[in-house]
This record gives C-alpha cells, sequence and structure tokens, in this order.
C-alpha cells in the first residue's frame, strides 16, 4: 500500500503550538464508523458520549525533561543529549552509575571513553556507539539523583513542529505537556490524546459510571518519526517499552467478556493493547517488553471497541492507524479519515499534539 495514499493538505496556521487556557476546552470530532458520518463536539461532551460500562484504558506514562546539554571535557565542544526510554525491569546495582540510551548531537564525532560535563558539573561517559539504537550513556548519579537532576536541568521534549528557544523549559509547557493521571516516569513524548482530560472531567466520567484502567507505554522519539518508504510495509516502528499491570489486564479481559467496550485514550494505549492480547485466551497478557506493533489497513482489532486519538501528521504511522481503526479490516477508513480531515480544516480545529481531538466509536 502506497504512503502516498495517506498525505492530505494542512494549513500550518492549524498546526497548534500552545495549549489551550483549560485541558478540557478542546473540541471534539467524533466518527461515527457505522454510518461513515462525524459530529462536531466539544471534549467535556464525552462524559455525555460514553455510557456506563465503558472501560477507558490509560497511559500513565510520564514525560521526562529529555533533552540536556552538555560539553565535551575533551574540547569544550557541545553536545545536546536526548535520552530515550528506559528499559523495563531494569534496576542497577547500588552505587552503580546510571547507565542510559540516548541521542547525541555534536559538532564532531564522539567516541567511547569520552568524558562529558553536564549542568551542576554532573560527569557521564560514553560507553558505546550503538547507531540508530542511540550512545550508552554512564552517568555518576545514582537512579534517584539521576531523575531529580533530569526534572531539574532537561527541557521539555515537544515536537520539533513547536518551536522554543533553547534553554529552560517554560512552565506552561512543564505543566500541560504532561497527563493530568502521569505516574511512571520515562517517556519522552507525551500520549497527546490524554492531554485534554482534566481532574474535573475524570470525576463526571467517574460519576457517569464510565470505568478507567491503566498501562504504562514509554512514548520514544521514533512516534515523531516520518513514514519515508514508498510503500508502507517497508516501513518499521520503534520497539518502546511497556507494562500492562494484573489489574489492567483483568479489566480489559472482563470488559471483553462482558461485551463492554474497552476505549483505548491515545494510540499508545492501542498499540499496547493490541500487541499483548492473547486470542487463544481471548485475555490480555500481563507483563511488560517491548512494542513494535505498526497498525495500518487492513488490520483485525481484538481489543478496541472505540478510540480517542487527537488528529495526526500526513503519512505518519498514526494516521495509518486512525484509517485502520475507522474501517477495520479493510482499507476504506483511508477516505472516510481524509474527508473527516478535511472538514476539520474547514472548521479550523487545532492540529497534533496540542491541538483538538477525535473519538471514532
Amino acid at each position: 500500500m502506497r504512503t502516498a495514499l495517506f498525505d492530505f493538505q494542512l494549513p500550518p496556521e492549524l498546526i497548534a503550538h500552545e495549549p489551550l487556557p483549560e485541558r478540557d476546552a478542546s473540541r471534539l470530532l467524533v466518527f461515527d464508523r457505522k454510518l461513515r458520518s462525524w459530529t462536531d463536539r466539544t471534549f467535556r461532551d464525552l462524559a455525555y458520549l460514553l455510557v456506563p460500562g465503558d472501560l477507558l484504558v490509560f497511559n500513565d506514562t510520564r514525560v521526562i525533561p529529555a533533552r540536556l546539554r552538555a560539553t565535551r571535557d575533551s574540547t569544550g565542544g557541545q553536545v545536546e543529549v536526548f535520552l530515550l526510554p528506559p528499559a523495563p525491569d531494569v534496576y542497577p546495582a547500588e552505587g552503580a552509575p546510571t547507565e542510559r540510551r540516548a541521542l547525541t548531537r555534536s559538532g564532531g564525532r564522539l567516541k567511547p571513553g569520552e568524558n562529558l560535563t553536564l549542568p551542576g558539573g554532573v560527569k557521564a561517559t560514553l560507553v558505546e556507539r550503538l547507531g540508530e539504537a542511540g550512545d550508552r550513556l554512564a552517568f555518576q548519579l545514582s537512579p534517584a539523583e539521576f531523575e531529580r537532576f533530569v526534572f531539574e536541568y532537561g527541557e521539555v521534549p515537544l515536537p520539533p513542529y513547536i518551536k522554543r528557544p533553547a534553554g529552560p523549559s517554560l512552565n506552561a509547557d512543564r505543566e500541560r505537556y504532561q497527563t493530568v493521571f502521569a505516574r511512571e516516569a520515562g517517556a519522552v513524548a507525551a500520549p497527546t490524546a490524554g492531554l485534554h482530560f482534566s481532574s474535573e472531567l475524570l470525576s463526571a466520567l467517574e460519576k457517569r459510571g464510565v470505568e478507567r484502567a491503566a498501562l504504562t507505554l514509554h512514548v520514544g522519539p521514533g512516534t515523531f518519526k516520518p513514514v519515508k518508504a514508498e510503500d508502507i510495509e517497508d516501513h518499521r516502528i520503534d520497539s518502546e517499552p511497556y507494562c500492562i499491570p494484573e489489574a489492567t489486564a483483568r479489566a480489559v479481559t472482563h470488559a471483553k467478556a462482558e461485551g463492554r467496550r474497552v476505549i483505548p485514550v491515545g494510540t499508545t494505549a492501542m498499540r499496547t493493547l493490541e500487541a499483548c492480547w492473547d486470542p487463544s485466551k481471548r485475555a490480555l497478557r500481563a507483563g511488560s517488553g517491548y512494542a513494535d506493533l505498526f497498525i495500518r489497513p487492513p488490520f483485525e482489532f481484538r481489543v478496541a471497541d472505540a478510540l480517542l486519538t487527537n488528529f495526526h501528521l500526513p503519512k505518519s504511522s498514526l494516521v495509518m492507524l486512525a484509517a485502520a481503526f475507522a474501517a477495520p479490516c479493510s482499507d476504506g477508513g483511508i477516505a472516510f479519515v481524509k474527508a473527516a480531515y478535511a472538514h476539520a480544516v474547514e472548521q479550523r480545529y487545532r492540529f497534533f499534539s496540542y491541538g483538538d481531538a477525535c473519538l471514532f466509536v
């Protein structure tokens, strides 16, 4: 299937560079997959659009300020260090330096064994170069010290289409490029569908009888990677670490057995659920690992009955996922999504991470 099928025209002024003053004030375009139609709503309407017994599955990953600035001890040259999500279930020995993979960028080629100095005099050593998998760095900090250091000195890893000056991140970005239910630190990109939820809306959903569960997928920089292959079959999704708690696995399995809707909040939750479903047992597997499922038309969905997501980039793997869900097991969702997106453009919806939302039912 040709990547060009997923291209569409988007006026650059519709790309949202700033969040709205209130999280749940976003607009919501509701896609009716059976009727092939759409309706303009607001995100606050969600409490009325969902029904008692629906199960929302959130990604509770916490975005870390993943971009760090360093200096090469050998030359004094500047280095940008972009942290990658940590591996699941890796527990360093007590007293050992914290090792993390990172993408590095510098004026000259870095070599294994080089020492870097970061803000506050923190030292790091380049242990190994791993090509596209990043570089392995050892930071002379304990895991707890490292987490505190990153949140003090790191910059929020906003998407490349949101422009900010280099240096300490704006307080607004530190707060708003994070969901209100974020808990497990590790992501370098936000699960943006969750950004629309406020504490008040979560309370309204609970009163409505809508259930909630959480999993963790530490979103990596690959979420911004464009699909460059002419044929989508030649594209590969980067692996990202995930963890599904036993309670979430039980909640999803029971909801499916009882015929209640399971609704992933975002493409990251969707990919994790579909990757970890055991069709032979008709159950969701608990545990941790890496997910690299590439969902594109035609795809048979086994878990998701509806989907909350944002508006996505042209020719991205995320818009391919949306098209697949719009018409499962076929390619009929491509034209449907592109037509609805054209309506969104006409109605001046806001696009991408800080933009408006979609609900597929």
